[in-house]
């Protein structure tokens, strides 16, 4: 399963990165899109359809299968999260995560020094395809079993909303963004049916009562108001930097002789 978690994200990236910008979202969402009709189809039974597939618990370790055990799961995903950090961070420090920052900042110029941006996208996808994978086979674990919603917006707009809530381009954001997600979803859900929401106006009790609308009004909001997540408000802004002495003096200079 590991290999096709490498091979799929490369065969996609092939085609994907030939393209950038919109076409390139087209690209990757339409492959999402066959995807996710592919698995209801159930070719050849793969694939259960709507059903999905459940786990085969007799080739799991009996650790992580029963409801007494439930405690495990949650340490096999911890497990997981200690296992991506060092790696990103690892990755981020070597010479190809230089590059994809040289690729985000500027990859016009990256490719005038002779750099191949495109193995080095190749690779971020590839990477990112393996490091997927192992998530799923976790998440495999901890809900028993495989359900086709997973390969729809269903998951990957709860994602999307969880990075940009913590605070996109840092990995202590994607984790803050997936807790602090994972704790409102839960509370939402108990607060719609509660009699304080029970109690409200028809006007507030009906988006109240829907724990996706407050999210996505949520995600709005961070998004206007916070474009760096919760990680940009805890950091605040940024100084600005103060200019080099040579750069000092050609400003200073350039209003002086701007008269003559």
């Amino acid at each position: 399963m590991l290999a096709a978690g490498v091979a799929l994200p490369l065969v996609v990236g092939v085609v994907a990165l030939r393209v950038s910008g919109i076409a390139f979202a087209m690209v990757t969402l339409a492959v999402a899109q066959a995807g996710s009709i592919l698995v209801l189809r159930n070719p050849s039974g793969l694939t259960g359809g709507e059903e999905g597939l459940p786990l085969v618990r007799h080739a799991v370790p009996a650790l992580l299968t029963g409801v007494l055990n439930a405690p495990c799961w949650y340490w096999l995903a911890l497990a997981y999260l200690l296992l991506c950090w060092p790696a990103v961070e690892w990755l981020m420090r070597s010479r190809a995560g230089r590059a994809w920052a040289a690729v985000r900042e500027n990859e016009e110029r990256l490719a005038v020094l002779g750099v191949s941006t495109f193995r080095a996208k190749l690779l971020a996808f590839v990477i990112v395809g393996g490091l997927g994978t192992l998530g799923g086979l976790v998440h495999l674990l901890v809900v028993g079993g495989a359900m086709p919603h997973l390969t729809t917006s269903e998951l990957t707009l709860p994602l999307l909303v969880m990075v940009v809530l913590g605070g996109p381009g840092t990995r202590y954001g994607a984790v803050l963004g997936g807790v602090v997600y994972a704790y409102l979803d839960n509370r939402l859900l108990q607060l719609a049916g509660s009699d304080v929401v029970e109690g409200l106006s028809a006007v507030l009790r009906v988006p109240a009562s829907e724990p996706l609308f407050v999210l996505g009004v949520l995600f709005i909001v961070v998004a206007f108001f916070a474009p760096g997540g919760l990680v940009g408000l805890v950091r605040g802004r940024p100084e600005p930097e103060a200019p080099v002495a040579g750069e000092a003096q050609h400003t200073t200079a350039a209003p002086a002789g701007a008269g003559s």
